[in-house]
């Protein structure tokens, strides 16, 4: 019985405990869903949100270059086309931090603290690891979110989007875009 006490509390102080996870998508690498409920500082608008595993500023640098914007209006109501009818993407990034608390350090500096001395690992109780997220919406010309289920476009708009991440993922230099479009 006390050599499971033991195995326990050893287990317990080497453990880090996770306090807030990420999301992951559980049968896609996407979520239409509303941006809200994915991070409560976000606006109440459906939209489609994948994890954007490379560097600040990528996509950014990707619809720039895929539209050709030169820098004006790049994360807001970029127009595209489907089937002659305009479209307008707007995007953001937000970023969701995996937390952990690290209970060994916490229990050391507490034993610390008992026997008058100052805390060592004050500034490393809590570990971050940060997620980055791209939250995509679409507007048709009547300002209608195109991602609600029931908007006729849906599906094509969302066959649109899942193309437009997989470019995006799969294209490492955005200048090649550029003579995709005039072959």
């Amino acid at each position: 019985m006390k050599k499971s006490a033991i195995l326990v509390l050893a287990i317990l102080l080497s453990a880090c405990i996770p306090t807030k996870i990420a999301p992951k998508f559980k049968n896609q690498d996407y979520k239409v869903i509303s941006a809200r409920k994915f991070k409560k500082k976000l606006p109440r608008e459906t939209s489609f949100i994948f994890k954007d595993p490379k560097d600040a500023d990528e996509f950014y640098n990707y619809i720039n270059t895929k539209f050709q914007l030169k820098d004006i209006n790049v994360d807001n109501n970029v127009e595209f086309q489907i089937n002659n009818n305009s479209y307008y993407l707007s995007f953001r990034e937000t970023e969701i931090q995996d937390k952990s608390l690290n209970l060994p350090l916490v229990v050391i500096d507490a034993k610390r603290e008992q026997n008058g001395n100052d805390p060592l690992f004050e500034d490393n109780y809590v570990s971050r690891q940060g997620h980055w997220y791209l939250i995509l919406t679409v507007y048709d010309e009547n300002i209608e979110n195109c991602l609600v289920d029931d908007h006729p476009m849906q599906s094509s708009i969302l066959q649109y989007l899942k193309d437009l991440k997989q470019e995006y993922l799969t294209t490492h230099n955005y200048e090649e875009l550029l003579f995709e479009k005039k072959s």
